[in-house]
């Protein structure tokens, strides 16, 4: 069955939304990146409505890390710590928005969205 990113079938009540159409294909869900810890950087591109692309991160070992004064650097990401989504993700070593990951620089947490942007940045904790 196709993944569709519309709103559910049922209720909260447990009732059940009768359609009054089919799904589009623009409303199909695309499967995630995860995005993992690799020596080595993929990117995928993804054609998107309007011939604009999405770039997806699939591995990666590095990261843009801002300071609290602004200052920006890019250094390699050692491990992954933590994740809040989901705790098994930590045993993969999958990062997503908002995992705190080890850095030579110390712990970050990952500010933006890997598997949608195709880049990873975050801000130490």
């Amino acid at each position: 069955m196709a993944r569709s990113q519309s709103r559910s079938q049922r209720k909260a009540s447990g009732g059940r939304y009768h359609q009054s159409r089919t799904k589009k294909k623009t409303e199909l869900a695309g499967f995630p990146a995860n995005t993992r810890l690799s020596p080595e950087t993929k990117v995928r591109r993804k054609g998107t409505l309007g011939g604009h692309a999405k770039q997806s991160l699939l591995t990666t070992n590095v990261i843009n890390v801002s300071d609290k004064k602004g200052k920006t650097t890019k250094t390699q990401i050692l491990n992954v710590i933590e994740n809040a989504a989901n705790p098994h993700l930590v045993r993969r070593n999958i990062i997503t928005k908002g995992a705190i990951v080890e850095t030579k620089l110390g712990k970050v947490k990952v500010t933006s969205r890997p598997g949608q942007e195709g880049m990873i940045s975050g801000m130490l904790v």
